[in-house]
């Protein structure tokens, strides 16, 4: 199976870590949050990975080289200027054209998150994409009031399960394509076109671990968590013939 990873970002909120890598490249832990996402997709039988690349990209091609290290094969696609995630995406259209249905992943998240059921999700629908999705987590501490001023208790930012948002992984048919952008970002062009057009789902997760590397607090958060996060081994889904 093909998983796409996008490991262009620049990571400016995260400087001056990303001075002189890409934004995936940051370790968390003991590794790079690229080389943790590589793992989390072997467990579930991703071995073709493709990751587009362009900002620093020489230090993402030095460190996984075709991958054969982590048991997985990797190519690469380039963008010669920043085109956005959407374009990043087209760029890469005459290699995901050939193929079936394939995931993609956002290059700053860690999650434990079981992507095949995306992909069981797309292949028994009518969508052409369906998106992650997971409960907005709360940035701050939340009270349990009764009898109108009594503190019952305190919930350390908990999730709020009324409102989700994208997690930034995706299964693409590739006729998806079509909606996609020579250049511009995915969340602001594809989605809401497709999503006009009702061919787009999602599968809705509760219970996993899901972290978007964006501030120094966050890449702190994952590096305590990381090791007993991906302790267990997952079983995967069997995928539809």
């Amino acid at each position: 199976m093909l998983a796409v990873i996008l490991a262009g970002g620049y990571g400016k909120r995260l400087r001056p870590y990303t001075d002189d890598v890409p934004k995936p490249m940051i370790p968390v832990g003991d590794k790079p949050i690229l080389e943790w996402q590589i793992e989390w997709l072997k467990k579930y039988g991703f071995r073709e990975i493709i990751l587009l690349v362009g900002y620093r990209k020489e230090k993402i091609i030095e460190y996984i080289g075709s991958g054969s290290r982590l048991g997985v094969r990797v190519t690469y696609v380039v963008e010669d200027e920043p085109l956005g995630t959407g374009g990043a995406i087209k760029n890469a259209e005459h290699v995901l054209s050939r193929n079936g249905t394939f995931l993609v992943i956002n290059g700053d998240i860690i999650t434990n998150l079981n992507p095949l059921k995306l992909v069981e999700k797309l292949e028994g629908s009518r969508y052409l994409g369906v998106i992650a999705s997971i409960p907005l987590p709360s940035p701050y501490g939340v009270l349990e009031i009764e009898d109108e001023d009594r503190v019952k208790g305190f919930v350390e930012k908990p999730q709020l399960s009324d409102y989700w948002i994208n997690a930034g992984v995706y299964a693409l048919n590739p006729e998806a394509l079509r909606y996609f952008p020579e250049k511009g970002d995915l969340e602001k062009t594809t989605f809401p076109a497709m999503a006009r057009d009702g061919v787009l789902g999602t599968v809705r997760y509760t219970g996993v671990f899901w972290k978007a590397i964006d501030t120094f607090k966050e890449l702190e958060e994952a590096s305590r968590a990381i090791h007993e996060i991906f302790h267990e081994s997952p079983q995967p889904l069997r995928r539809r013939e």
